[in-house]
């Protein structure tokens, strides 16, 4: 399958729960079209760890290292000649994963009011991606590629946690109105063991920047 024809400067984004795949398609997507890879900010996190053991304590810490790592990778985007995938997306910490905290008790509001005033300024300075692709994936889905990924700090993520957050990403990309969607039934397709998953998700992409309906 060849790739179209690359348009300049272009803005990618993979969105999607814990385990969804997000990191295996932005890799498979940015080989094919030759777009360069911007990922999250996982194994260099001074704060997941600490999370993950006490999510109360460290909730407010680690969503503003996340809030200031994905606002960096978009002025970064931006400012880039080359058309960019992004692994997650700075409006999925501040619509989904720190309220999710604040709703659980595991941020205080006095911390979340501040963080959020924070993103509407961050958002207020940034462009949308030029397409988001959104991962969907049921918690079974989720469980079983957490659990083959094997990170040691996700040992502890509880189904409850799990089911929440996909219930704030459907209510989310319910109202996504920033840009082009592209949605994905991610349990449907199985991107590391069958190449005929991903060429199917390369026709929609296509379909999307293209206009190829």
């Amino acid at each position: 399958m060849e790739s179209p024809k690359k348009q300049q400067n272009m803005h990618i984004a993979i969105a999607g729960n814990i385990g969804s795949g997000k990191t295996t398609l932005t890799a498979l997507l940015a080989k094919h079209y030759g777009w360069e890879a911007q990922y999250e900010d996982v194994d260099d996190n001074p704060y997941l760890n600490d999370f993950y053991e006490d999510m109360q304590r460290w909730s407010f810490n680690l969503q503003i290292y996340f809030l200031n790592s994905r606002f960096s990778q978009i002025v970064q985007i931006r400012q880039s000649d080359k058309t960019v995938i992004q692994d997650r997306t700075i409006y999925e910490d501040a619509y989904i994963f720190a309220p999710n905290l604040h709703t659980m008790g595991l941020m205080g509001t006095r911390d979340f009011e501040n963080y959020f005033a924070l993103f509407n300024l961050m958002s207020s300075l940034i462009e949308p991606p030029d397409l988001l692709i959104y991962l969907r994936a049921s918690i079974p889905t989720l469980v079983n590629q957490i659990s083959r990924r094997g990170r040691k700090y996700e040992n502890n993520i509880r189904l409850d946690y799990l089911k929440r957050l996909n219930e704030r990403y459907e209510a989310w990309v319910e109202t996504y109105n920033l840009g082009k969607l592209l949605i994905i039934d991610a349990d449907n397709y199985n991107f590391p063991d069958k190449p005929a998953d991903v060429n199917a998700v390369i026709d929609k992409v296509n379909a999307q920047l293209h206009g190829l309906f």
